[in-house]
């Protein structure tokens, strides 16, 4: 991985202050769990950046299925899977 992509690696807290600008969750945790996926598909080489668990309670889920639900949270973080997010654990509480 070269230097540039280094630097686009997101940290949870990039993540959550994403989630929190377009869902205004009223409870969020994102945990980056990249460290135990070291060796697995999509993990690199810093153990950080490519695995993350977030945990969502938000009003804007109100009546929508879980497949919805999900999907509000993917589309918010979008813009981190294409720098190479390789999985979101979802939870939505």
């Amino acid at each position: 991985m070269n230097s540039l992509t280094q630097t686009l690696l997101p940290s949870a807290a990039d993540l959550q202050a994403k989630l929190q600008a377009e869902l205004k969750p009223s409870h969020l945790e994102v945990i980056d769990e990249s460290a135990a996926h070291a060796g697995h598909a999509g993990a690199n080489a810093q153990g950080h950046g490519s695995h993350f668990r977030v945990r969502i309670a938000s009003e804007n889920f109100t009546g929508l299925t879980r497949v919805a639900r999900h999907r509000l949270v993917y589309d918010a973080l979008q813009v981190f899977i294409d720098q190479g997010v390789h999985a979101i654990a979802i939870e939505v509480l």
